[in-house]
């Protein structure tokens, strides 16, 4: 089978695990492949994500490498036989790769903090809203592109009531709350649906408001993805580029660092929903 061309953001992910693996033990690319019994340029694939592995030789790997991590291991043999599983697979070839790569990466959460200070977060907003927002992108699109897209978005929003459904909080800046994407009534709407579903037992909604002293976090807007292990935890950026994600562990202890900051200073959820209404009430 030849590689890939263009690998998912999981097929990545799980190529840079092995990586890691590997250079943890010292290894070489070529001395890898000596030991599980293939080429230096099957092994670059498997770690760039352009070619798949199979479970027994990822537990090859796995032993070559020194890996004790049963945990971790379990979780990359997932990762490595999810292929084309996800509802998202039907919009391929309608919207762009970072749109289904981020409905995958929700869907495998095991729990997700997000942090906006421009946007009501997308899990979050209604219908209404989307529209209203995606109208406003420059070229505009056709009616057909616009219901696609609006359509992908609610149907995101769908992972956080299954059954399993990860534990959201989000965490957002009073700005979004005022900002009118659309008319007075779309708005008053998106703020009474933040109210409901923030009932959700696995949902929390907490505000940053304008008058907090010493916030100097104003620009900050993230998602913060939970993996299986905290070693798979991802962190996904807004980039002028389309979407960033970082996974080194550096980075994800930065932005964890980042979160409990914010989460300290922020309204506690009965306040936060009373701000809601005030602010709704203004409105």
């Amino acid at each position: 089978m030849p590689p890939r061309s263009d690998p998912t953001a999981r097929q990545e992910r799980l190529g840079r695990e092995l990586r890691r693996l590997r250079e943890a033990a010292g290894l070489t690319g070529r001395r890898a492949a000596a030991l599980i019994g293939t080429t230096p340029m099957q092994v670059s694939h498997m770690e760039t994500g352009r070619s798949g592995v199979s479970e027994e030789r990822l537990r090859l790997m796995a032993s070559h490498y020194g890996c004790s991590d049963g945990a971790l291991l379990d979780a990359l043999v997932r990762m490595a036989g999810e292929r084309g599983r996800g509802w998202w697979e039907s919009y391929r070839g309608l919207l762009g790769r970072e749109a289904m790569d981020l409905a995958e990466l929700e869907s495998g959460a095991t729990h997700m903090r997000v942090l906006q200070s421009a946007h009501v977060p997308g899990l979050l907003q209604t219908e209404a809203h989307v529209r209203a927002l995606l109208s406003y992108g420059s070229p505009a699109l056709s009616p057909r592109q616009l219901e696609e897209r609006v359509e992908f978005r609610v149907r995101r929003q769908e992972v956080l009531r299954h059954e399993n459904a990860p534990d959201l909080t989000a965490i957002i800046h009073e700005a979004p709350l005022r900002i009118r994407v659309a008319d007075r009534a779309v708005a008053r709407a998106q703020l009474v649906h933040l109210l409901e579903v923030s009932e959700l037992p696995n949902v929390t909604v907490r505000v940053i408001p304008f008058d907090l002293d010493g916030f100097g976090g104003a620009g900050l807007s993230m998602l913060y993805a939970g993996g299986e292990v905290p070693r798979l935890d991802t962190v996904q950026l807004d980039a002028p580029y389309g979407l960033a994600w970082l996974d080194a562990e550096a980075q994800l202890r930065r932005y964890r660092e980042t979160l409990d900051k914010v989460e300290e200073v922020a309204l506690a959820v009965p306040q936060s929903r009373d701000h809601i209404r005030e602010i709704h009430r203004e409105l």
